[in-house]
């Protein structure tokens, strides 16, 4: 591409390496299919390499990998092998599991092509240019987007007489709820008496239209194994509450019924694609909605207007604000720093406003239990008892992927049930405690990015504690605990490494907290919580240091972004201020780029809220 001097081949030759080139690519895509298919449950077909560069030519790349599964399946069904070609579909990856704040930036920019926007009300309408009607519907979207409550307004409507009135019952189930009775067996019948005792008179619902709503598709800890042979059609036949979800959902049980999934999107491959008729995403708030939602939220125009402004100009903060529970978030810490700390600046990382978040909560803890006023020291004994142990829960279940926790996970992080519900009785704000029909305790973090900041923080606070590396890719032994590291720059090195390893970034926003607390400026909003660590100057030059090494090795595009975050929470910008510099200089050129500052390059253009055509004409390419 870069040397136009060379011979062009002959078209004969061309062609013998066109030929070879997708007989390779064929062979290699049919062996990765031999592996999955004979396995007893197949896992995602896409490689473990395939999380590098998502450049142009990846994307390409991956475009024909979807094309090539299409003509394998295409294939298999017209030689009759229909058991093959369903278990080649359901293992096919049909979401990104990539981590969520990925998706909301990727929302955030201009879309390749048109969308189609949905009513509530239409979920169940057949879209133009379909002929079969819509009997599964499967709703998407990030943790605190508001896919809960959708289903419930849809609910609201229905039993009003707004809306939807062709359904005569609407079933809503939360996985919550049904995870308590995997070790139990129901009818479908039975299962609906149980959880709707009205209708108890009602042994058949063959005859009416009915809408099940199955709420948390992530939260579900069911074996819902799609390939079990079981089969079950009598809707008085008992089994497991697994069994008898797979078969409503493939249509084998109350094939009338309408089902209507909501889940987080890492979570949606757990149905296969075949099973789902309609596939819709909910995208959170538009730009003008988080301003009304802040001028609602402020009554005072000036105040309203100066974080309108702030989160204007911070696109980390502009960004996560799609998410409603974030902009609850976001106005309360700054709603706090406006009273408290007039004329300074507003935070401008995520860590800073989580960090003020985490203080309104512990003074309201403060006033309203503790019956101290709002300016006391907030981080009384007890309250660091609670935020510790927290701490530990939040990141014990982030490992393990768990966003909500029953009795045995809070039994795991050392909490008993009582302890538990005190601290949602405390700190309603930050840990909830919700009883579902079934009245099992079920326990969460109001936000999963809470989760992330509390699960940082106690990494953070373990190493300040005990010396103890909790991010060492190799655990230590009982052995090697008494020669502990105190060194708080390996601590960070391990914690990058262990971001970067992970396969689908779950541990990003994580990494982004973690090292924003390394800042003086950051822990002395925590005094009283944690003893400032030592050298932090010197550690966060290494940490910047180390964070530009990483980006230099030319890792994917999502990691690298991730990282550019990392270097805005630690308050180092250099790299992106000098390719700045050099595109308003207009002497950017492709041939005098580091794979540092192409990086850069793509962290500006794919965070820019500007339009990226007007940022491109200052780059001067040449091929």
């Amino acid at each position: 591409l870069h040397d136009f001097s060379l011979i062009c081949p002959s078209p004969i030759i061309l062609f013998q390496l066109l030929e070879n080139n997708i007989v390779t690519f064929v062979k290699n895509e049919l062996k990765r299919m031999h592996k999955v298919l004979s396995q007893h449950k197949p896992p995602s077909l896409q490689t473990e390499n395939e999380d590098v560069m998502e450049d142009a030519f990846e994307k390409e790349m991956r475009n024909s990998k979807e094309a090539f599964e299409k003509i394998t399946l295409n294939f298999l069904r017209r030689m009759k092998q229909e058991e093959l070609a369903d278990r080649l579909q359901s293992s096919k990856r049909i979401v990104n599991d990539e981590h969520e704040i990925r998706q909301i930036e990727a929302a955030s920019r201009t879309p390749h092509r048109p969308e189609t926007t949905i009513r509530q009300e239409d979920i169940f309408k057949v879209p133009p240019g379909r002929d079969e009607p819509v009997r599964t519907v499967m709703t998407k979207g990030v943790a605190g987007i508001g896919k809960t409550v959708l289903t419930q307004k849809f609910t609201l409507d229905w039993a009003e007489d707004k809306a939807h009135q062709n359904i005569q019952f609407i079933f809503p189930f939360t996985f919550r709820e049904l995870n308590v009775l995997r070790e139990k067996k129901f009818s479908l019948v039975e299962l609906i008496h149980h959880f709707f005792t009205e209708t108890k008179e009602i042994f058949s619902f063959e005859n009416f239209q009915v809408l099940f709503i199955f709420d948390g598709l992530d939260e579900s800890r069911l074996p819902l194994d799609f390939h079990n042979e079981e089969i079950l059609t009598d809707a008085t036949e008992s089994t497991s509450v697994d069994v008898l979800l797979t078969n409503l959902i493939r249509g084998k049980l109350l094939p009338s019924a309408l089902l209507w999934i909501t889940t987080r999107p890492a979570a949606a491959n757990q149905i296969p694609a075949h099973c789902v008729d309609m596939v819709t995403e909910i995208r959170g708030f538009t730009d003008p909605q988080k301003e009304e939602y802040f001028r609602k939220r402020f009554r005072d125009d000036e105040q309203a207007n100066k974080i309108i402004s702030h989160i204007k100009t911070s696109r980390s903060l502009h960004i996560m604000c799609h998410i409603p529970v974030f902009c609850w978030i976001t106005a309360t810490g700054l709603g706090d720093v406006l009273e408290t700390r007039e004329g300074r600046d507003l935070p401008g990382t995520l860590t800073e406003m989580y960090i003020h978040f985490l203080v309104v909560q512990t003074k309201v803890k403060k006033v309203k239990y503790d019956g101290g006023a709002g300016s006391d020291p907030h981080w009384s004994p007890e309250s660091r008892k609670m935020i510790e142990s927290l701490g530990k829960l939040a990141f014990d279940q982030l490992q393990k992927g768990n966003l909500i926790f029953y009795e045995s996970d809070l039994t795991e992080c050392g909490i008993d049930i009582r302890a538990a519900s005190v601290y949602s009785g405390v700190f309603t704000q930050i840990f909830r405690e919700e009883r579902g029909l079934y009245q099992d305790k079920v326990f969460c973090f109001v936000h999963l990015s809470v989760q992330e900041f509390l699960a940082a923080l106690h990494v953070h606070l373990t190493f300040i504690n005990s010396g103890v590396n909790l991010m060492q890719i190799d655990q230590p032994t009982s052995e090697n605990l008494k020669t502990k590291t105190k060194e708080l720059q390996s601590l960070h090195e391990n914690a990058v490494d262990k971001a970067l390893g992970s396969t689908n970034g779950h541990l990003d926003l994580f990494l982004r907290f973690f090292l924003g607390l390394s800042l003086q400026s950051n822990q002395s909003l925590l005094l009283d919580l944690f003893t400032q660590t030592k050298s932090s100057t010197e550690t966060r030059c290494q940490t910047v240091q180390y964070i530009k090494e990483k980006i230099s090795e030319n890792v994917s595009a999502e990691k690298s972004i991730n990282l550019f975050h990392c270097l805005n929470e630690l308050n180092d910008r250099s790299l992106v201020e000098d390719i700045q510099q050099s595109l308003s200089s207009g002497s950017l050129s492709n041939d005098e780029l580091s794979p540092a500052q192409w990086s850069a390059l793509a962290y500006i253009l794919l965070s820019s809220g500007q339009d990226l055509d007007e940022e491109a004409k200052n780059i001067d390419f040449y091929y």
